[in-house]
């Protein structure tokens, strides 16, 4: 039974790292280069960049006659600017689904295409409750919201003039808060919270002096929020494939922030039986606090892989994460539980 030591506060520090990375749906080169610069410490790990702009990295294993992918998604929610209005504010268009009311007064930076960067806020139309007695009650939808910049303009020629363009990213700030109490507090936490863990899982390997028990791909995907980020960049012959990504938590799911979570049913249906039992039995096997979950709106790159021809068997876990696709929350136990369950599921020799 091989001693793994995981190295929480090395995890932490590069998931605020991550967190405090842009990387929107569509816009994913400073956080895949974040990630890359990491991961390229690890002894063994190639890496190398896809088309798409995913990052892949190869570690070979102690067999390779049953060949296991780990992915997790480094792409996030966003805004991209869909109009400049009449009076210079700007229109917005979603990158992925959530709530216009989860990002009302939320701070943001606006990125021109020559990466000029304003600051702004994303704000309802006529927002001053002194002006607007409605505003409490009326409907949230794009039409109604705006970005006001932090910048002179009162017109659509100004803010053109300053190099905004429909198309630019809008990135909203994660506010990253590292709690006295062990919470951890910010906006992206899906999935970037993942991919901490898988490079928290890698960095005990290697202080162990250990490899895979089988060749394994790694797969930071940078589309997951769209639905198409595991579709490609992990070879279709995998026989496991590991997917991580976060827990959803509320009324009627049983994860919570101090554990990890194994996702046995989804959206698209039910993740692999046989995997499913193979994470259990290494949870409990090495005292692994685990919660065993059902997320009814919910979807994975295991699922997208799937969808794309892949014929591996795939589960799903991940750190609990409350008020997802808002300003969401985990504690260091969920993170350092995620990292143990993925170490100890790449150094198990059993099929």
């Amino acid at each position: 039974m091989p001693e793994l030591a995981i190295n929480l506060d090395a995890t932490v520090d590069f998931l605020v790292g991550l967190l405090n990375t842009p990387s929107p749906t569509g816009y994913h080169v400073e956080a895949i280069d974040y990630v890359q610069k990491a991961f390229a410490a690890i002894p063994g790990l190639q890496l190398r960049l896809t088309n798409k702009g995913a990052l892949v990295g190869f570690l070979p294993g102690a067999s390779s006659d049953q060949p296991r992918g780990v992915t997790a998604h480094v792409d996030t929610l966003g805004l991209m600017v869909k109009d400049i209005k009449p009076n210079g504010r700007l229109k917005m268009t979603m990158l992925g689904g959530f709530m216009w009311n989860a990002v009302e007064w939320e701070t943001v930076t606006i990125r021109t295409r020559t990466d000029q960067r304003y600051r702004g806020t994303v704000l309802p139309s006529n927002p001053s409750t002194h002006v607007n007695n409605k505003l409490a009650t009326a409907e949230r939808t794009a039409d109604l919201m705006e970005v006001r910049i932090d910048a002179r303009t009162t017109s659509a020629v100004e803010t053109l003039a300053l190099g905004i363009e429909v198309g630019d990213f809008i990135f909203l700030d994660p506010r990253v808060e590292l709690t006295d109490t062990g919470f951890i507090r910010s906006r992206h936490l899906d999935n970037k919270a993942g991919v901490a863990a898988i490079y928290g899982a890698l960095l005990a390997l290697d202080e162990a002096g250990l490899r895979p028990a089988q060749d394994t791909t790694f797969l930071i995907a940078n589309y997951e929020e769209v639905g198409h980020g595991g579709e490609n960049g992990l070879p279709m012959q995998l026989a496991e494939l590991l997917t991580v990504d976060m827990a959803a938590l509320g009324e009627g799911q049983s994860s919570d922030e101090f554990s990890v979570t194994i996702c046995v049913k989804d959206s698209t249906g039910p993740y692999h039986f046989a995997m499913n039992n193979k994470l259990r039995r290494l949870a409990d096997a090495f005292s692994i606090p685990v919660k065993m979950d059902i997320y009814p709106y919910y979807g994975s790159d295991g699922s997208a892989f799937w969808r794309a021809g892949g014929d591996a068997r795939v589960g799903l876990i991940g750190p609990g994460v409350e008020a997802s696709h808002a300003y969401e929350r985990t504690h260091r136990d969920s993170i350092l539980h995620s990292t143990h369950l993925i170490a100890r599921y790449l150094v198990d020799d059993s099929e």
